[in-house]
């Protein structure tokens, strides 16, 4: 099983809207689409780098 930290976050609230609409429109958590926010992300950036180093 995955090892899970706790963190606390402080939103602008702007930020706390948008996590919250997007978790009631995925019917998810608010946790889980930080989370899903996150891994984009850092997907996003491997795959900048991986072009960056192919070019």
């Amino acid at each position: 099983m995955k090892k899970l930290v706790s963190i606390q976050l402080r939103l602008p609230p702007d930020a706390k809207e948008f996590i919250a609409a997007e978790a009631e429109k995925n019917a998810s958590s608010q946790n889980s689409e930080i989370v899903r926010c996150i891994r984009e992300r850092m997907e996003r950036l491997e795959k900048e780098k991986a072009e960056a180093l192919a070019s």
